[in-house]
């Protein structure tokens, strides 16, 4: 038998990305970049330990003329882990989506956002149909979340302000995630990890919103 990536070595495990035998070899070098591999892949996981961070310089991050301080993100967990959830779960809902797509649909909605700042809207949805998918379902998911705000709080507590704070937040979150892999997930995964979806009441659907 032979590795089903390489045709030459000897396989040592099996792949659920390709579905056949591969070797520790091509498992290495080819883990999401031409393999889409599942986030619960063990070899995955085992993989995302000893992962090296790129070498980047966060002041050529975008959107640095934001300030997103320790004091925002505390006063707006709730958001945060609301947007995170969200992400994750348009990206497991659209076969292919890998990192790149949520940081496109991420550049975006910030530019949206930035154009409420000015007081002139204009919204900056993707091309890209993958990162578009995700910046509908964020966009949907937040009037739904400020519509439940206002039906139990009796006001909307989240700002624009806020939301593009912790946008920027999860933008610059992806890019120290990123693994320059194509078809990279580290950010989606840390996403899954981080914030966990909770389990949905019986009959209620997935984009039900619950204010505690």
């Amino acid at each position: 038998m032979q590795c089903s990536i390489c045709s030459s070595r000897r396989p040592r495990r099996f792949c659920p990305g390709v579905h056949g035998e591969i070797c520790t070899l091509c498992c290495g070098a080819e883990r999401e970049v031409t393999v889409d591999c599942p986030l619960d892949c063990e070899f995955l996981r085992e993989g995302r330990k000893h992962e090296k961070a790129l070498a980047l310089n966060p002041a050529e991050f975008p959107n640095r003329d934001i300030q997103v301080t320790e004091k925002l993100v505390s006063a707006n967990e709730r958001l945060l882990s609301f947007l995170s959830v969200t992400i994750f779960q348009a990206a497991m809902q659209v076969p292919g989506v890998v990192d790149s797509d949520a940081l496109e649909a991420l550049d975006g909605l910030i530019r949206t956002y930035r154009t409420l700042q000015s007081g002139v809207y204009y919204e900056s949805r993707p091309n890209n149909p993958l990162a578009g998918a995700i910046f509908t379902a964020v966009q949907d998911a937040l009037t739904e979340y400020r519509t439940a705000e206002q039906r139990e709080l009796g006001m909307t507590k989240t700002r624009d302000a806020d939301v593009l704070g912790m946008l920027v937040f999860l933008q610059h979150f992806a890019l120290f995630r990123d693994n320059g892999r194509r078809r990279g997930r580290a950010f989606l995964d840390a996403l899954r990890e981080f914030h966990p979806p909770a389990p949905e009441p019986s009959g209620s659907s997935p984009s039900s919103v619950i204010l505690r």
